[in-house]
């Protein structure tokens, strides 16, 4: 998959199939569009002969935080690394990340179907068949559909029924998340719900109970962080899967007003990983946050949790190394 940051340097081709979307999470609704349009350009080619690729357009920043800037920031599903990869497991050819800005924002439909959609040679275009774009949301199918052959190019909508059989919103993933339900957001998403940074120095409490943990730094701050607890994990570290557990609190054991951190623990893992990039994978939120009368209670806690956490791994297809 070749990547594009803007459309300065998108190379010319004979025909496009483009699909487009922020694809925040990249979940199976997402996915059912992705499918189509891998499935359509493959048609394309065998009818025409010609050398048609599949193209998806997303934007960055997320557009809600250039045209709400006044509101809560939304917290997302996918950084854009993992936009990119996720987007790659679908065999897409070429990939173009948008700057979203108040300027591009603000041109109408008109001008977003010839400064965006010909920049990128489109012939045929999938949509979603709620999707909207140009200045106030003004452009969808219909007006697509109205100025084909205007603008020269087929439009084809994702039935409503085709998406709404999967019963799945990025505001479900991003509910689901903030109760701590791991089986649900999974379910949405068709994979596991990962977090990703680097591994800070602690306090080291954890390695005195004989469990150290590792800090984890987001990589992006406006990452979705799931409900505080403890949960089952799986860690992905230069290639090599671990099984864990992770805890997202305040560490209320501790003291009061401690600020909230991400730790986790490797099963049967000691090697210094200061500095490195870890990708957590969630797989079951196995309790809510507790405030123990002590550490040695902690301790005991934690026990249980390893053990239960355990169990639920062990339950999971054996995870692929990859070197």
């Amino acid at each position: 998959m070749q990547i594009h940051y803007g459309l300065a340097q998108f190379p010319r081709l004979a025909h496009s199939v483009v699909t487009e979307g922020i694809f925040d999470g990249v979940h199976v609704g997402h996915q059912r569009i992705l499918q189509r349009l891998v499935q359509l350009t493959a048609q394309v080619r065998a009818q025409t002969g010609a050398g048609a690729a599949s193209v998806v357009l997303t934007f960055w920043p997320h557009p809600r935080l250039v045209l709400q800037p006044q509101a809560p920031p939304v917290r997302l599903l996918s950084t854009l690394p993992e936009k990119i990869e996720q987007m790659a497991a679908f065999g897409i050819d070429q990939l173009v990340v948008i700057p979203f800005d108040e300027a591009f924002a603000r041109q109408t439909p008109a001008e977003y179907v010839v400064n965006v959609l010909q920049k990128v040679h489109t012939r045929h275009l999938v949509i979603g068949y709620d999707h909207r774009f140009g200045h106030q949301r003004a452009g969808d199918f219909a007006y697509l559909q109205a100025h084909q052959a205007q603008f020269g190019l087929w439009v084809e909508e994702i039935p409503r029924q085709d998406v709404d059989q999967v019963g799945v919103s990025s505001t479900k993933i991003r509910n689901a998340l903030a109760e701590g339900n791991m089986v649900v957001a999974n379910q949405y998403l068709g994979r596991p719900y990962t977090l990703a940074g680097v591994v800070t120095p602690g306090d080291q409490i954890g390695r005195t109970l004989g469990y150290p943990t590792a800090n984890l730094a987001l990589d992006e701050p406006l990452k979705l962080v799931p409900a505080d607890g403890i949960y089952a994990v799986r860690v992905r570290l230069a290639g090599q899967i671990h099984d864990g557990m992770l805890y997202i609190g305040n560490r209320s054991t501790l003291g009061q007003g401690l600020q909230k951190v991400i730790e986790v623990n490797i099963f049967d893992f000691e090697r210094q990983i200061y500095g490195q990039t870890l990708q957590v994978e969630f797989w079951q939120r196995l309790r809510g946050e507790i405030q123990f009368a002590g550490l040695e209670m902690l301790k005991q806690q934690m026990a249980q949790d390893k053990a239960q956490a355990q169990i639920v791994l062990a339950q999971l297809a054996p995870a692929t190394n990859l070197g």
